[in-house]
C-alpha cells in the first residue's frame, strides 16, 4: 500500500510539473521588451558586450539601428562577437573597443580614445562584472568585484559624462541584481581585507551599482541625461550547476530584456533613478534607498579614484 502512493504521488507531481511547465518557464524566462522604437543615429557603449547579457543586447540594438561599441578586455573575443552580430544584423556599424575595469589605467586610457574617436554617445549599459571569484585585487589594489563591478564603472561613467550630457537626451544604465539585498556597504573594511567571502563580497558590488544609480541620478536632475538600474534575477549557484537547473535559468536572450527595456523604452524617457526587473519597476531593499549610505559611498568612491565629482 505505500508502495503503491509512493508511486501515486510521483505520478501526480509528474503530470502537474508536465502540465504547469509552459507557466513555470514562462515566470523564470521574465518580462520581454516590447517597444519597437528605433536607434537610428544613435551611439551605445556596453561593457563587457563579447557574451552573455551584454552580447544578446548589442545585438538587439544593432538591429534597431545603432552604432554599438562593444568595451571588452579581450579583443579577440570581443571581434568574434561583434563579426557574429554583424552577419545577423547587417548592421557593419558595431565596434570592439578595449577596456579592463580591473585597472584605471585602461579606463582612462579608453575614455581618452573614445573621446577623440566619438561625438556622440546616448545609450552607456555598464553590464560586465565579476562573480564570486577568489580573493584577489586588481591592479590598482582594490577588491576585485568591489574594484570591477562598482568602481571601474563609476570612473567611467565620470569620464564620459560631458559627452553623455551633450548627446541627452541620453541613458545610463547600471546593471546590478537582486543580490543587491544581501549586500552591506562595510566602510570600515570595503577591500574585504579582514575578512572575505565572495559571495558577500559580490552582493555587496551590486549594493554599490544601486545606490550610485540612485546618487547619480540627483546630480544628473535637468540635464537630459538620465539612469536606471536593472536588478537582474540570477543565482550564481544555480549558475555553476546548469545542466541540472537549466530549465529555471534564463537564457542570455532572456535576460537582456530589461537592459534593452531601460535602454529603448518610450515611457522611461523621464525616468530617472528607478530600478527594474523582467522590464518593470522593481523593489529596492531598505539599504538600496539609503540617501545618507549612497552620498558617502560616492565621496569614499571619489577619494579612492582621485577624481572630484561635484
Amino acid at each position: 500500500m505505500l508502495i503503491l502512493m509512493t508511486f501515486g504521488s510521483i505520478a501526480i507531481v509528474v503530470v502537474l510539473s508536465v502540465a504547469l511547465a509552459p507557466y513555470i518557464r514562462r515566470y523564470f524566462a521574465g518580462g520581454v521588451c516590447k517597444s519597437a522604437a528605433r536607434l537610428d543615429g544613435k551611439t551605445a557603449l556596453i561593457t563587457g558586450a563579447n557574451t552573455g547579457i551584454g552580447k544578446e543586447t548589442a545585438r538587439d540594438l544593432a538591429r534597431r539601428g545603432a552604432r554599438v561599441i562593444i568595451a571588452c578586455r579581450d579583443l579577440s573575443k570581443g571581434e568574434a562577437a561583434a563579426s557574429q552580430i554583424r552577419a545577423e544584423t547587417g548592421s557593419e556599424r558595431v565596434l570592439v573597443r578595449r577596456l579592463d575595469l580591473a585597472d584605471t589605467r585602461s579606463i582612462k586610457q579608453f575614455a581618452e580614445d573614445f573621446l577623440k574617436e566619438e561625438n556622440r554617445l546616448h545609450i552607456l549599459i555598464n553590464n560586465a562584472g565579476v562573480m564570486m571569484c577568489p580573493y584577489s585585487h586588481t591592479v590598482d589594489g582594490f577588491e576585485m568585484q568591489f574594484g570591477v563591478n562598482h568602481l571601474g564603472h563609476f570612473l567611467l561613467t565620470h569620464l564620459l559624462l560631458d559627452l553623455l550630457k551633450q548627446s541627452a537626451p541620453a541613458r545610463i544604465i547600471n546593471v546590478s541584481s537582486l543580490a543587491h539585498n544581501f549586500g552591506r556597504i562595510k566602510f570600515d573594511d570595503l577591500q574585504s581585507e579582514r575578512s572575505y567571502e565572495g559571495g558577500l563580497a559580490y552582493c555587496q558590488s551590486k549594493l554599490a551599482n544601486v545606490l550610485f544609480t540612485r546618487e547619480l541620478a540627483k546630480r544628473l536632475a535637468g540635464t537630459g541625461a538620465q539612469t536606471t538600474s536593472e536588478l537582474a534575477r540570477h543565482s550564481s549557484l544555480i549558475a555553476l550547476t546548469w545542466s541540472i537547473f537549466s530549465f529555471f535559468i534564463k537564457t542570455p536572450w532572456e535576460g537582456a530584456q530589461t537592459n534593452i527595456y531601460c535602454a529603448v523604452a518610450e515611457e522611461l524617457e523621464n525616468v530617472s533613478g528607478k530600478h527594474f526587473s523582467d522590464c518593470s519597476p522593481a523593489f529596492v531593499a531598505p539599504q538600496g534607498r539609503n540617501e545618507e549610505t549612497a552620498k558617502r559611498l560616492w565621496d569614499v568612491s571619489c577619494t579612492l579614484l582621485g577624481v572630484q565629482w561635484d
